[in-house]
């Protein structure tokens, strides 16, 4: 078991920063896959940025030049920096953590983007 817990959502104004930060613990051991995802209501899951174990990324094109994934350990925590944020931004954003067999999900962290 994987269990993930998610910091640094919040209310920003448009063209601000957030960190987005996601911790796991347990058995981290077999995890080669780390994501960010978002959802709005009514509307499917969607992703925003994965980086792998060997450090390959992958972006939206939504937010590609705005927010960096990045990790702090090699496989425990998970960050998403996110810069030049708009009201599309706003959702409730999800870490992933994966291994071959099973995926984990973080309870979610609301982001507000707003004047």
């Amino acid at each position: 078991q994987v269990q993930l817990v998610e910091s640094g959502g919040g209310l920003v104004q448009p063209g601000g920063s957030l960190r987005l930060s996601c911790a796991a613990s347990g058995n981290i051991f077999s995890i080669y896959y780390m994501g960010w995802y978002r959802q709005a209501p009514g509307k499917p899951r969607e992703l925003v940025a994965t980086i792998t174990s060997d450090g390959t990324t992958r972006y939206a094109a939504s937010v590609k030049g705005r927010f960096t994934i990045s990790r702090v350990n090699a496989r425990n925590t998970v960050i998403l920096q996110m810069n030049s944020l708009k009201p599309e931004d706003t959702d409730v954003y999800y870490c992933n953590f994966a291994s071959a067999s099973r995926a984990y999900w973080g309870p979610g962290t609301q982001v507000t983007v707003s004047s």
